[in-house]
């Protein structure tokens, strides 16, 4: 009679699962898309308002608070640089040509901030310097200040309105829906966004509407959602699983994929 000895089996061990390496990247983006969505709205809406009451050049003037309003802006210059290198880092294997377009046009919209924050820090800096001028002088001054909030006014029209619909609606919403990144609703909304201050930026530009007035403000509700609906997303869900893999081989595929 012939008998066989059992066979010891080993234990299983569950493989530890590999992390996201692209969940640092999204929650890195989200959370630059939340500061620049804060200090542009800071700066815009709560901190600029005393430059345009009519005499803050010759009255007294709230310097602190339109001082930290350029502070902002320049915080929000160092975020929109942050989010497209950070968004490069995922989609450079499969876009890098949108990538890069998307780096290019989050500097231009920064150059035109930049513009913008120099503008202010001038039209403080005479009204500093010059307080204590004649009436005459002061008429003067009065004329300088305006051309140069007028030069803020369309810095503003042309960087977060315009540019920022090329940049964070057409291109980065085109990416989104190519790559599956985020839920196709709301890479739409941005591509819907980005087309509405496009076309409405540029009939600023042509004098067709008011610029920065009812019409135009309203255009850029898409893209308001678009951009706060990103940045939320990113930070509580990450990137999604990519589902077109277009233009990648090999390793690159799978850097992607990992």
């Amino acid at each position: 009679m012939t008998t066989t000895k059992p066979t010891a089996t080993r234990p299983t061990t569950a493989r530890p699962t590999t992390p996201d390496p692209t969940r640092r990247a999204a929650t890195i983006v989200g959370w630059l898309f939340i500061v620049t969505y804060v200090t542009s709205i800071s700066a815009k809406i709560g901190l600029y308002p005393p430059l345009f009451d009519g005499n803050y050049i010759t009255g007294p003037g709230e310097d602190s608070r339109v001082l930290w309003g350029a502070f902002a802006e320049c915080i929000l210059i160092i975020a929109n640089i942050g989010t497209a290198t950070a968004m490069y880092t995922v989609v450079k294997y499969r876009y890098p040509n949108l990538g890069l377009a998307f780096i290019a046009a989050r500097i231009m919209e920064s150059v035109f901030i930049g513009v913008g924050i120099l503008a202010v820090l001038t039209v403080v800096t005479m009204r500093q310097d010059y307080a204590a001028a004649d009436d005459q002088s002061a008429a003067g001054l009065a004329v300088v200040g305006d051309a140069f909030l007028t030069m803020q006014e369309w810095t503003f029209n042309l960087g977060p309105q315009f540019v920022v619909g090329v940049g964070n609606g057409l291109v980065l919403g085109w990416m989104m829906w190519r790559t599956g990144l985020v839920p196709r609703r709301l890479s739409v909304l941005g591509l819907i966004g980005g087309t509405c201050i496009v076309l409405t930026g540029s009939a600023a530009v042509l004098d067709l509407i008011e610029p920065g007035g009812a019409f135009q403000s309203l255009s850029a509700a898409p893209e308001f959602f678009w951009e706060l609906g990103f940045g939320i997303y990113l930070i509580v869900k990450g990137f999604k699983t990519p589902t077109d893999t277009t233009g990648t081989t090999g390793d690159e595929a799978a850097a992607v994929e990992r």
